[in-house]
């Protein structure tokens, strides 16, 4: 397809999804299994009119997914209930490190033992599949700033955490294949790309965000009426956050989303809003606010607040963009058994068995840890790990393989999951 092509289709895409958003709303199914049905359709699986070679091309799908993480990680960071509370937030964190390295050692033992991969491609597409997608998973996150409602604050939360703490997984995964350095008996690998990494992505993301909530406070308190460019400045914040914990050898995944978490916090804390209004109202979104009252109200600005609903448009393109590339990628000799098995396995067993075993005794019911078990959304995360490990020397063969597999798993996931995510939370929400 050429250029001007492409233009038009996503130009189509757009103005349909824009147009037709509420009576979308209420069908049967997900943009994202739109936006793929077309993919699929104008892909090589069909009418061939275009084709996306994920393993030539995945520098570039490791740039694009890369983008369309940060901004999803940032805004689910930014909507994270306030105030923080270690309580409300412990089963999440048992999900996103607890469950994850379940998760990743169950599909790797099916991919040595069934597949007959090496241990080394096994932990990595378990590391590659391990981690649940904050793009593709908005049906059942976090609607606004300050929703706290337990499953889609347990789903957002896990999926902010996780896109960082797979990280240590892949390099794991790749070490055992002989592409990255794990020392003596895994030394390096333990204290670089497990605790390091971690702890110093949390804390960097924390500092950040924590910082720009003062200057930008600072700023406001001698100027009320003070105008800020509220989007570039939360943008900048994504960008210097990563970029530095890059620098530092730290996730940067995980630092964006705790600076997203430590931008809202500070804000609110520093607002003086009190405890049961620091949801930002609770039922309101930021947008609604700021369009309800005039900036110089009692409501203070917030750079958190402002820059969340141009965030969300940013998550939207992404989206649209990254699935319908998804959908190209994909051809008929993907859909073997080796791909199929590795889904089923990975959605029916591994994914149900980690989230009870890691959620067990933690005082959640049986009917939320079911749903959280069910709804572990897989997508762009999944696919920039492929990317990743891609561009960092896996061998052609290898990548091959694993890419099918990935690409079936998550174009499975899309549909499995957008069939059933508004009659089950309906369902849930009734009860």
């Amino acid at each position: 397809m050429s250029t001007t092509a492409w233009f038009i289709l996503i130009g189509c895409l757009m103005l349909a999804r824009g147009l037709g958003a509420d009576g979308i709303a209420r069908l049967p199914l997900t943009s994202a299994m739109a936006y793929l049905g077309v993919g699929l359709l104008l892909g090589p699986m069909f009418l061939g009119l275009f084709a996306f070679d994920l393993v030539r091309q995945a520098p570039l799908l490791e740039t694009l997914t890369e983008i369309a993480v940060l901004i999803s990680l940032f805004s689910a960071g930014v909507k994270m209930p306030v105030p923080f509370s270690l309580a409300r937030w412990l089963p999440s964190l048992r999900l996103a490190w607890l469950s994850m390295a379940i998760s990743v050692a169950l599909v790797a033992a099916f991919a040595c033992l069934v597949l007959g991969l090496p241990l080394g491609a096994g932990v990595l597409l378990g590391a590659i599949l391990a981690p649940t997608d904050p793009v593709l998973a908005t049906d059942v996150q976090l609607r606004h700033a300050g929703d706290s409602e337990q499953l889609r604050f347990i789903l957002t939360s896990e999926a902010g955490m996780n896109d960082g703490s797979g990280f240590p997984f892949v390099m794991l995964g790749l070490g055992l294949l002989g592409l990255h350095e794990l020392g003596p008996h895994g030394a390096t690998w333990l204290w670089r790309d497990l605790l390091w990494a971690s702890g110093a992505a949390i804390a960097l993301g924390a500092a950040g965000g924590a910082l720009l909530a003062w200057l930008g406070w600072q700023v406001r308190a001698k100027e009320p009426k003070h105008a800020m460019l509220d989007d570039l400045a939360a943008l900048g914040l994504i960008a210097c956050v990563y970029g530095v914990a890059t620098w530092l050898h730290a996730w940067g995944f995980l630092a964006v989303f705790f600076a997203g978490v430590a931008l809202r916090q500070t804000e609110l804390r520093l607002a003086g809003a009190p405890k049961d209004r620091q949801g930002l109202l609770q039922a309101q979104d930021t947008h609604a606010v700021s369009a309800a009252q005039p900036h110089d109200s009692e409501v203070p600005l917030t750079v958190s607040g402002e820059s969340l609903v141009f965030k969300e448009h940013l998550e939207r393109l992404s989206e649209l963009t990254l699935v319908l590339l998804l959908g190209g990628a994909v051809t008929a000799a993907a859909w073997r058994w080796q791909a199929w098995s590795v889904a089923l396995f990975l959605l029916l067993v591994a994914r149900p068995a980690s989230v009870m075993l890691g959620l067990l005794a933690s005082g959640t019911s049986v009917r939320l840890r079911g749903l959280a078990a069910w709804f572990g959304v897989r997508g762009i995360g999944s696919l920039y790990y492929l990317s990743y490990a891609i561009a960092h020397g896996l061998p052609q063969g290898l990548a091959r393989e694993l890419a099918d597999i990935t690409l079936v798993v998550v174009i499975l996931s899309i549909v499995a999951h957008g069939l059933t995510v508004k009659p089950l939370l309906e369902r849930y929400w009734r009860k």
